[in-house]
């Protein structure tokens, strides 16, 4: 009868040395899963934006970059190469929008200017005026 006292206290002994362990593994795995989850269900989806800008935004961007295109002051070469990216980029999204045929989306190098005036050209037939 003398093994039963010192197997209970070994394994009150263990009890108490392993409790800490496992009480701090069960906290850190199971409640940040119980947090995500309930962040997860009390959370609202989020509200639906259009991936493209209004058609009336496109024209008034249009049109403000165009008045700065044709501005007579010197720039830098960075702001003339950064505006006339820029309103590549919008006089191709207009013509998307319009649904016309825009010669500037094949152009390359110095044809560029050439195909930039048809693009507009085309813009201003199909009922956009670039300066109203």
């Amino acid at each position: 009868m003398q093994t039963r006292p010192v197997v209970e206290g070994l394994l009150l002994y263990a009890a108490i040395a392993l409790a800490p362990t496992v009480v701090v593994w069960l906290v850190v795995r199971l409640v940040p899963a119980a947090v995500t989850s309930w962040w997860e269900r009390r959370r609202r989806p989020a509200p639906v934006t259009p991936t493209c800008a209004p058609f009336e935004e496109v024209v008034a961007n249009l049109r403000r970059l165009h008045r700065q295109v044709r501005d007579c002051r010197p720039p830098t070469r960075v702001r003339t190469v950064a505006l006339l990216a820029a309103y590549d980029d919008t006089l191709l999204e207009a013509c998307a929008m319009v649904g016309v045929d825009a010669p500037l989306a094949t152009a390359r190098g110095s044809d560029r200017a050439f195909a930039r005036m048809l693009t507009e050209a085309a813009l201003e037939n199909a009922g956009i005026a670039l300066d109203p």
